[in-house]
């Protein structure tokens, strides 16, 4: 809001100097010279024929006086913009009293269904699933924090090939004996699951046997024919508990836990529009529809950093129906879309928290909804792709024999490393505390990239208690709360500056505020975490040269106290956006 209060002081003071333009105040980027700048001048003068210089002195000199800026001109042509010690409190004062912290919820508020976390049934969680869940849950978070309502929805996968691998499989081993009318009934567990489907998976690359005949058990599952769906019922009911356990673990909560399997009752219905529009068309006895757009060009994925960067054209059809009637992703995924639309009416977008690689397939997908009507004019589609989690090898992450790391083996390697930190800080090992602080590393250490970013996976670095990590920023939120304990205040009011900490405190807390926005429109949570980290990096300045506790002049110590309950208020409204909880003590 201090923009807008900005902004028009600008635009008033051109329009009296005699130039009808709008102009704009943006942060500074030397804070030693200025808070905010103003750069508009160069391309005015420019689209006038006038001297850039001159007209930054027009522009100031017709500004109208005011205790809360200071308005300056510098050299070619910058107006530069102070925030007064008057104002300074002001905003102070304003933000510790207002239940938002000064940041404003959107006037024009969205309806929106979240999907991520789409982890596959029958298979274990690993490393692949971290990052949608972690990055959904913030957005979510994010969305709803500035006045959004937002459907959240996990969308298993859970009616694929993998559902056929993994039954056959079973069955192979003579774990499915019973529902055959073969033999005794055995528990299906998870320890079955996780072997099964590595092995199926693996046997199908090899055994085209094996493969069709897998196709043909995915087919009865998803025709609900029996005892093939049944099964199917008890492998999903195993695996989504154990689904359930990881994500709470990870702080992803859902307010809908659908798979693919929901969409099945749809999918005859989405085909049937598809096909009355007159867009699918068969393909050696697939049905189809042809998404291609005349001259675009599909950029074809490298294999190394060397490789020159070649195209294909165009993009190839969506493929709605295999040669034997089964569906495939894109078939579930746009009878999910035709499903949302009839659930929750008036949905403003539709989001999807998923790995970068899915590109193509979303980009079909949207297409064919976009062309059938099943997702009206008006409503977004939106694929927010991710990049992967590497090693400090700049590969994807794995164990040193080459094997995808397990998500519960990553959540143990986490929480055991925050448990030795916790004990060289003298602090008794406790696992709820250790969890906290190794699953707020993890999440810091992936939301401070750009979300279509890979980044290293380095553990040391992560659970530093120095820097831009989490545990940094954790640790500021105790030791605020620790020096308000003692000195037993429980509310503050009355908010002053006393020094120069003090300002750059405030102004952080405008920069971190701005952040919220910026995060949406761009739906990463980069500059969140940035804005957060320097915050309670002006507080630990503050700290270091500022005795909260031994000061004796006691006006001082309350505005103080006051200052401290600001920067906590604002380091957990910020940490609670990133689902990172605050721990008691580090």
């Amino acid at each position: 809001m201090i923009f807008d209060e900005l902004n028009l002081l600008l635009t008033n003071g051109a329009k009296k100097a005699g130039y009808n333009e709008n102009i704009s105040a943006t942060f500074s980027n030397l804070p030693k010279a200025s808070d905010f700048q103003c750069n508009d001048c160069f391309a005015l003068a420019k689209k006038l024929g006038k001297n850039p210089f001159e007209m930054a002195e027009e522009i100031v000199k017709n500004i109208d006086k005011n205790d809360n800026y200071i308005f300056e001109v510098a050299r070619p042509a910058f107006i530069n913009i102070k925030l007064t010690d008057e104002k300074l409190k002001k905003l102070g004062q304003e933000f510790l009293l207002d239940k938002r912290g000064g940041v404003p919820c959107h006037k024009d508020k969205k309806k929106v269904l979240l999907d991520y976390g789409g982890a596959n049934v029958a298979k274990a969680l690993h490393v692949g699933h971290l990052r949608s869940p972690i990055i959904g849950e913030s957005l979510k978070r994010l969305y709803r924090f500035l006045g959004d309502e937002v459907i959240a929805d996990v969308h298993l996968g859970d009616w694929g090939l993998q559902m056929g691998l993994t039954e056959l499989q079973l069955f192979l081993d003579g774990n499915l004996d019973y529902y055959f009318n073969q033999g005794e009934e055995k528990e299906i567990t998870l320890a079955m699951l996780n072997e099964a489907y590595p092995k199926a998976s693996a046997r199908k690359n090899t055994d085209a046997k094996f493969k069709e005949e897998a196709d043909e058990w995915t087919l009865k599952i998803q025709k609900k024919e029996e005892p093939y769906y049944t099964i199917y019922k008890k492998i999903r009911e195993v695996s989504v508990k154990e689904i359930k356990k990881h994500y709470s673990e990870l702080g992803a909560e859902f307010d809908l836990w659908f798979g693919e399997s929901d969409a099945q009752d749809y999918i005859d219905e989405a085909i049937k529009i598809i096909e009355d529009k007159g867009l699918s068309r068969l393909s050696d006895g697939a049905l189809v529809v042809d998404v291609a757009i005349e001259g675009e060009n599909i950029p074809i994925p490298k294999t190394s950093d060397d490789e020159v960067q070649r195209y294909k054209n165009p993009m190839p059809p969506a493929i709605l129906k295999k040669y034997n009637g089964g569906v495939l992703y894109a078939t579930t995924d746009i009878a999910t879309i035709l499903m949302r639309n009839q659930m929750f009416k008036d949905l403003d977008r539709i989001e999807y928290i998923v790995d970068l690689r899915q590109k193509n397939h979303f980009t079909q997908v949207f297409r064919v909804c976009k062309m059938s009507g099943i997702s009206p004019e008006k409503q977004e589609l939106l694929h927010i792709g991710y990049g992967t989690m590497n090693g400090k090898d700049g590969k994807p992450f794995k164990t040193r024999s080459g094997d995808t790391i397990k998500l519960e083996d990553i959540i143990d390697l986490l929480v055991n490393r925050a448990g030795e930190k916790l004990k060289s800080n003298g602090v008794k090992y406790n696992r709820s505390l250790a969890l906290a602080i190794g699953v707020g590393a993890m999440k810091f250490g992936d939301l401070i990239n750009n979300v279509d970013k890979d980044y290293v996976f380095d553990i040391d670095k992560f659970l530093s208690f120095e820097g831009k990590t989490g545990p940094y920023l954790q640790y500021t939120a105790v030791r605020i709360n620790s020096i308000l304990n003692k000195t037993g205040v429980t509310e503050a009011k009355d908010f002053a500056i006393y020094n120069e900490e003090t300002k750059d405190i405030i102004k952080n807390i405008l920069k971190l505020n701005s952040s919220y926005e910026i995060c949406y429109t761009n739906k990463t949570l980069s500059p969140l975490c940035l804005a957060s980290y320097n915050l309670a990096s002006a507080f630990s300045t503050f700290y270091n040269n500022v005795n909260v506790i031994n000061e004796k002049d006691e006006k001082k110590k309350q505005s103080y106290i006051a200052l401290l309950m600001l920067v906590k208020k604002k380091l957990c409204q910020a940490l609670d956006i990133l689902a990172i909880d605050i721990p008691e003590k580090m």
